[in-house]
C-alpha cells in the first residue's frame, strides 16, 4: 500500500510538472508572437490561469489569460504599460504550436494602459509633473472650462512647474478626465490651492489662467487600448492614469496587441 502511495504521488508530481512546463511553452508562444506582432522591445508577460492547463489545450478553450507589456506610444518618446486580460479564449491546440494565433475568438476583452506622471508630464511639456489624489469636492465632469463627455472619477489634481507671465512657477491644477467618444481628454478646469500653498500673486496668476489651464489640457491618444478596444472608464489611480476599454464576443489577431 506504501509503495502504491508513493508511486500514485510521484505521478501526480509529474503530471503537475508536465502540466505547468505545458503552460510555460505555451505562454512562450504567444508571447513572441505578441512581440514581433506589436514591435515591442520586450517579450510581454503572458500567463494562462487555471489548472489543469493541459485540459484547457485538449479541448482549446482557455478561461483566462493575461497579458501585460510595455508599449510604444505614438505621440511620445518612451512607453506606457499596456495590460489585457481575455476571457473564455479559443485557440486550436495546433494553432497554438505553429505560433499562428490570428482570428482568436474572445467572450469577453478587458485592456488598459497605465499612463505614469512622467510620461504623461513629456505630452503635455511638463517634466516634474505630479499626479495626486483628487479633492474632497468634485466637480460636474465639465472641469469648468467648457468640457464635455463624461468623466468616471471626478476631478484629479496635477503639480508641476510651468511659465507664468515668463516666470517658471509650480502650479497645481483640478483636471477632469473625460471620456468623448472614442477620445479621452485631459481637461484643465481651475487653479487648485493646497494649505500651504502661496497666493499673493493672485493678480498675476489670474492674468495668465487660460495659458497654463490650456498647458495642462490634452487629448490622450487611446490607440494604444489593447486590440483597439474603444475607452469605457478612465480613472487618476496613485500617479497613473488608467483608461479601460472592454469588448465581448469580439474575435482578435493575438499577435496586434497594439493597433497601429
Amino acid at each position: 500500500m506504501r509503495r502504491l502511495v508513493i508511486a500514485l504521488l510521484c505521478l501526480a508530481g509529474v503530471a503537475v510538472i508536465v502540466d505547468f512546463g505545458a503552460a510555460a511553452y505555451a505562454e512562450y508562444r504567444v508571447s513572441r508572437a505578441l512581440r514581433i506582432g506589436a514591435d515591442l522591445s520586450a517579450d510581454p508577460s503572458v500567463i494562462f490561469h487555471g489548472f489543469p492547463f493541459l485540459t484547457q489545450a485538449a479541448r482549446g478553450d482557455y478561461r483566462d489569460v493575461e497579458i501585460r507589456a510595455q508599449g510604444r506610444r505614438p505621440d511620445a518618446t518612451g512607453e506606457t504599460v499596456v495590460e489585457a486580460s481575455l476571457e473564455g479564449v479559443s485557440i486550436p491546440p495546433r494553432s497554438l504550436i505553429d505560433g499562428d494565433v490570428r482570428a482568436v475568438p474572445v467572450e469577453r476583452l478587458s485592456g488598459r494602459i497605465r499612463i505614469e506622471a512622467t510620461e504623461l508630464g513629456q505630452l503635455l511639456g511638463i517634466p516634474d509633473l505630479q499626479i495626486s489624489a483628487p479633492p474632497a469636492d468634485k466637480s460636474d465632469g465639465t472641469g469648468g472650462s467648457g468640457g464635455s463627455g463624461r468623466t468616471t472619477n471626478g476631478a484629479t489634481v496635477l503639480t508641476g512647474t510651468v511659465p507664468v507671465n515668463g516666470v517658471p512657477t509650480r502650479i497645481s491644477v483640478r483636471a477632469d478626465l473625460v471620456i468623448d467618444g472614442n477620445q479621452v481628454r485631459l481637461v484643465a478646469g481651475d487653479y487648485y490651492y493646497g494649505p500651504d500653498d502661496d497666493r499673493s500673486d493672485r493678480l498675476g496668476l489670474e492674468v495668465a489662467r487660460p495659458a497654463v489651464l490650456q498647458q495642462f489640457s490634452r487629448i490622450l491618444d487611446t490607440r494604444q487600448l489593447p486590440f483597439g478596444v474603444v475607452p469605457t472608464r478612465v480613472a487618476a489611480e496613485g500617479s497613473q492614469i488608467v483608461i479601460e476599454g472592454t469588448g465581448e464576443h469580439i474575435t482578435i489577431d493575438l499577435d496586434q496587441l497594439q493597433k497601429p
